[in-house]
This record gives structure tokens, C-alpha cells and sequence, in this order.
């Protein structure tokens, strides 16, 4: 593999690590494969939406396939007058509270995926991260009626265990954020996705209750503020629009019926879970095989102990 090094242009230093004690996180919304309801633009550009500088580009001739996407170009009168040339960038700005992240944005490379991940990896190094995080729109069979859910995954098992599993073990096409959260993890680095789940008759759309619902988890996750409310009004849009052509079909309704109950029958489900959860673990923390063995062995080498009159151990 050829030095990832050179795929990177530096245009600006990062800020050095200071006495802020919060951790440094950084944000990547590659467009492409995982980007139903739009989702890696709309939050992109939210995260983005205060003072940005840029750090550093990533050479697009060497990993971007022009003529399965080609650019689009504008042609005036007799000229062409300008084209949207593809950049994947890395910027530096600050949450509503005025904390440094870092976000790694543009569109998912086509090629050179290892020595492209390598580099976000020296990226990583340099600025030194404490927690990548990446955010990603899926379809799923979920009413747009309802709030959209969530899937996490990653490394720390600390935020992972405060979710509920949606999923057990499937094969899905790889992409390069899965592709980078295995790299990081197998470096021993703290990596968390959050998926938003987009309805799958919307997925081509622009959808902003997904990008909302990412947003706010990962405020959950991170701490980091960022506001959402510009793309409620667009939200609220949205809905009304799809709401309006679901009522011309009735075909529709009654899938949407059907998408209704199964979202509710699952809701119900993983409230009964976590009551039951609750109940065998009240102060939230549910034992490990290693401490339940642990107890079993105490509660036999008590039973072994002599018993006075009363029952106790003497």
C-alpha cells in the first residue's frame, strides 16, 4: 500500500489539547451508501453551521471514480461556466457551548478504501481523538408516524449496554464507516456509530426527523450541542407531504397499518424488557458471568461455614 500520508493536504494546524478535560470527538458523515433520508448532509451541515476552519483535504483523484459519479457541470449560453467538483474535508469548529469537534465530511471514496482509512487514521493521530463517531441514515420497516429509532454500535460497551440491541448477526454490504470502526476498534481506539432508522418508502428523500433523531443522540452519546431546530420547520413539512400522498393510496394505508402495529408490538416488547431488567437489576447494573460465579462461590463456601443456633455463620 502506497503511503497514506500523501493523500493528505494540511492547510491549517489543529488546536492543541488544552485544559478543557471534555473529550475530543470526531464527527464523520461520508455521503453515499448509508445516507437514507439524506441524513450525513442535513447533520453535516448542521455540525458545521457555526465558525468552521478547515484543516485538511483528502486527494479525490485518488480515491473518487468520476464516471460512476460524475460531477455536475453548469453550462451558460456558449460556455460551461463552472462544476461541483467532489472534496472530502476536515474541519474544526465548535458545539453551542463553544467545545471544539471535529468533522469529517464528503462523499464515500470509491476506491484505495484501506489506504483512505489508514489516513483518516493519521488524521485521528494528529488530532488527538478520543472517540470517532460516525452517523449514518438505514432504510428500515418503520411508520414515518412514529419517532424514527436508533441502532448504536461500536467499541465501548459502557454506551452500548444503555441501548437496546435491534439487531443480531446479519451480513451487510461493507462501507467505509463500518470499515473504519473495525479498523479503529482492532487499534485498540474508541469508535461508536448511530444509525438512524428512515422509513424504507422514503429512504431517496430528503428526511429530517432522521437527522434530528442522530443529532440528538449524539448530544447522548458525546455531550456535544447542536441545534436542530432549523430543520424542524422542514420536519413538520415533510411529514404533511408524505401524509398527504399515503391518504391517496389505499393500498398504502393498510401497509402503513401494518407498519404501525409491528412498531408498537416492538415498543411494547423492549418496555416489558427493560421493566424486567429494572426489577433483577434496580441500581441499573446487571452482573457479569464472572460476578455472578463469583457470588455462587461465596454463597457455597457460607453454606460450609458452621451455623450457630440462630442460623448464622460462626
Amino acid at each position: 500500500m502506497r503511503d497514506p500520508a500523501e493523500l493528505i493536504t494540511w492547510h491549517d494546524q489543529p488546536t492543541p489539547r488544552g485544559v478543557d478535560t471534555s473529550p475530543r470527538v470526531l464527527v464523520h458523515a461520508m455521503t453515499g451508501f448509508v445516507d437514507a433520508g439524506q441524513v450525513q448532509t442535513s447533520t453535516a451541515t448542521q455540525l458545521l453551521a457555526g465558525d468552521s476552519r478547515l484543516l485538511a483535504t483528502i486527494d479525490t483523484d485518488e480515491v473518487f471514480d468520476y464516471r460512476a459519479r460524475r460531477p455536475r457541470m453548469t453550462f451558460v449560453v456558449d460556455h460551461f461556466a463552472s462544476i461541483e467538483l467532489p472534496e472530502i474535508a476536515l474541519y474544526e469548529t465548535h458545539d453551542e457551548a463553544g467545545r471544539l469537534m471535529w468533522v469529517l465530511t464528503g462523499p464515500e471514496p470509491d476506491v484505495q478504501w484501506q489506504r483512505f482509512v489508514a489516513a483518516v487514521v493519521l488524521m485521528i493521530e494528529r488530532l488527538d481523538i478520543d472517540l470517532t463517531v460516525s452517523l449514518a441514515g438505514i432504510p428500515w420497516p418503520t411508520p414515518h408516524t412514529r419517532p424514527p429509532g436508533v441502532t448504536w454500535h461500536g467499541t465501548d460497551r459502557s454506551m452500548l449496554d444503555q441501548q437496546p440491541a435491534m439487531l443480531g448477526t446479519i451480513e451487510v454490504p461493507g462501507h467505509i464507516g463500518g470499515l473504519l470502526e473495525l479498523t479503529l476498534a482492532n487499534a485498540g481506539r474508541s469508535a461508536l456509530g448511530i444509525a438512524a432508522h428512515v422509513p424504507h418508502y422514503v429512504a431517496q428523500v430528503d428526511y429530517p426527523r432522521a437527522a434530528i433523531a442522530l443529532l440528538e443522540s449524539l448530544q447522548e452519546a458525546t455531550g456535544l450541542t447542536v441545534s436542530t431546530e432549523v430543520l424542524r420547520p422542514g420536519a413538520e413539512k415533510a411529514e404533511a407531504d408524505i401524509s398527504d400522498q399515503v391518504a391517496q393510496s389505499e393500498e398504502f394505508v393498510s401497509v402503513l397499518a401494518a407498519l404501525e402495529q409491528q412498531y408498537d408490538q416492538m415498543s411494547a416488547m423492549r418496555a416489558a424488557a427493560a421493566a424486567s431488567a429494572q426489577e433483577f437489576a434496580p441500581d441499573g447494573h446487571i452482573p457479569s458471568g464472572d460476578e455472578i460465579a463469583a457470588q455462587v462461590e461465596q454463597f457455597l463456601a457460607d453454606m460450609d461455614e458452621p451455623q450457630d443456633e440462630a442460623g448464622q455463620a460462626s
